[in-house]
């Protein structure tokens, strides 16, 4: 026997062998990261995050996470509308750089996302839920998602296959229980990365059976702004079309029927009809009528009878928008209770982060508004909320300004592997640490949709105490002084006093979008 071979055969078979053993044993030292994700979920309605709304709605298991860990106090998002938001999330860039700009457009699969990164570095991958990027998820091993925005009630996923299956029941439960069946089949040699994502509290704000009712018997504050005249600020505030008031649909928002409406004739607008009504199944609409009939028909005979003014019926449609939206959100943070239980049930918890976010945020009757869009806060915020034990301080609340840019990033750090060049967020795990930390101190936000809604393309920077907007088509600017004006009644760009600061943020903004590489803005678009 040659024994001058034998030798390096040996080594080699050995440190062949080592290297199986440390692949196979690597993985399960890298933690498993649960993405829990909704839609329009306004950091107003999570009673972590505080506000007037905490004490009449809570949110007991969101909140379970702020407590267990870290709840952001300045989270962002990029563009404040839903597949934009999204792609951002997977691609850790901003629209123009991941080609989704619009909810128009359709995702390249092709480019690199951090699922891709994740399943090629080990991970057992899945998305379940809503997607609305109307391309088929790619660097998952398994997914099953609704077509563009889902229904509510009996709703269609699309399956790997490319078949669409019908499934009774409610969205919100039926994507929990997905999402725990593939936790319960996994691949449980590897880690995981889930993103379970919600349609909820989506519009048309349709909430489940069982939470029909859920906040009658308690008073929902209104804003200080709900009757907003928008004087002070850019003329297109005026002109927008998601005023509860203007353009709140009596059937497919409010939910009152035209086949109940008898010989009453209910102002516009009223362009949508009831597509989950027409969903359901004979008994889904039973408990449904049960619950509505009455109510609809105490408000159509007090309309009917004159003696409700302007004001009143606003009032009603807030009321009404409040208790449905609230309802939805309701059932969300049951389906984040279940999530967190099973994680507890099968010895998850310690070696899992549990991500909580939604794709922007939503106006709840600010301004008089129901909609998003806006580099306004209520829509611009986005909740962001991580918990991972031992590594995350329970109840820590870090101010810093981050941005969905961030998300990709921050996964990536989490599980060992490296973040692209390309990628223009940063990982937050730093920010979880003790000390002082160097970080922006300033955010860039781009809302590229042509015309929906009435709200125009605009582009902005955000610092912790200003905010600058420009409006492209008329080249006007709005300053806002978030400190001595949170609730932004009134732009301060021409006062004397604020020239300084207007030059600051313009520099800024430019520096911004000379950095992210944004495109030149196209007067034909606008």
């Amino acid at each position: 026997m040659n024994h001058s071979l034998a030798r390096p055969t040996r080594r080699i078979l050995t440190l062949s062998l080592l290297a199986m053993l440390f692949s196979t044993a690597a993985p399960a030292e890298r933690p498993n990261i649960l993405f829990l994700f909704s839609d329009d979920h306004a950091i107003k309605s999570i009673s972590a995050y505080g506000g007037s709304l905490a004490a009449v709605a809570p949110t007991p298991n969101i909140d379970r996470i702020a407590r267990e860990g870290a709840i952001f106090t300045n989270s962002f998002c990029a563009n404040s509308i839903c597949g934009p938001s999204r792609a951002t999330i997977l691609t850790g860039k901003h629209s123009h750089k991941n080609g989704f700009m619009r909810n128009g457009n359709t995702f390249d699969p092709n480019q690199w996302t951090v699922a891709k990164s994740l399943q090629k570095g080990g991970y057992n991958t899945a998305v379940i839920g809503k997607w609305h990027l109307k391309t088929n998820p790619v660097g998952f091993d398994h997914w099953e998602v609704f077509p563009g925005q889902g229904s509510y009630y009996n709703p269609v996923f699309i399956q790997m296959d490319g078949s669409k299956q019908r499934f009774e029941g409610y969205a919100t439960d039926l994507t929990t229980k997905k999402a725990i069946n593939w936790l319960d089949d996994r691949d449980k040699s590897k880690p995981f990365f889930l993103m379970c994502q919600h349609k909820a509290p989506h519009r048309t704000f349709a909430p489940a059976i069982r939470h029909l009712g859920s906040f009658d018997e308690v008073e929902i504050p209104e804003p200080e702004t709900l009757f907003d005249n928008y004087y002070n600020r850019h003329s297109s505030l005026a002109s927008n079309e998601m005023e509860i008031d203007r353009h709140f649909d009596w059937a497919y928002d409010a939910k009152i029927r035209k086949d109940e409406r008898g010989d009453i004739r209910l102002p516009k607008p009223d362009r949508y009809g009831t597509p989950e009504y027409n969903r359901m199944t004979a008994a889904q609409k039973e408990q449904w009528d049960n619950y509505f009939s009455p109510h609809n028909q105490r408000f159509l005979k007090d309309y009917a009878s004159g003696g409700m003014s302007d004001e009143d019926i606003v009032r009603w449609k807030y009321r009404r928008y409040m208790r449905n939206y609230l309802s939805t959100v309701k059932a969300v943070d049951e389906s984040v209770g279940q999530m967190l239980d099973y994680l507890d049930a099968n010895g998850l918890t310690e070696n899992t982060i549990v991500i909580y976010s939604s794709d922007q945020g939503f106006f709840l009757g600010e301004h008089g508004w129901y909609d998003k869009r806006w580099m306004f806060e209520e829509s611009f915020r986005m909740p962001f909320l991580i918990r991972w034990p031992d590594r995350v301080q329970p109840g820590s609340r870090p101010a810093q300004l981050i941005q969905n840019i961030d998300y990709a990033p921050t996964f990536l750090h989490a599980a060992g592997l490296p973040t692209p060049e390309e990628v223009q967020g940063k990982s937050l795990l730093p920010l979880l640490e003790t000390g002082p930390k160097a970080w922006r101190q300033s955010l860039y936000y781009a809302y590229y949709e042509l015309g929906e809604h009435a709200v125009p393309q605009h582009f902005g920077v955000r610092t912790d105490t200003h905010k600058l907007i420009y409006f492209p088509k008329s080249e006007d600017w709005n300053l806002y002084d978030l400190t001595e004006d949170p609730q932004e009644m009134k732009s301060v760009h021409a006062a004397e006093e604020y020239q300084v600061i207007l030059s600051a943020l313009k520099t800024e903004f430019r520096h911004l979008r000379e950095k992210y590489e944004a495109p030149p803005f196209d007067s034909s678009r606008r």
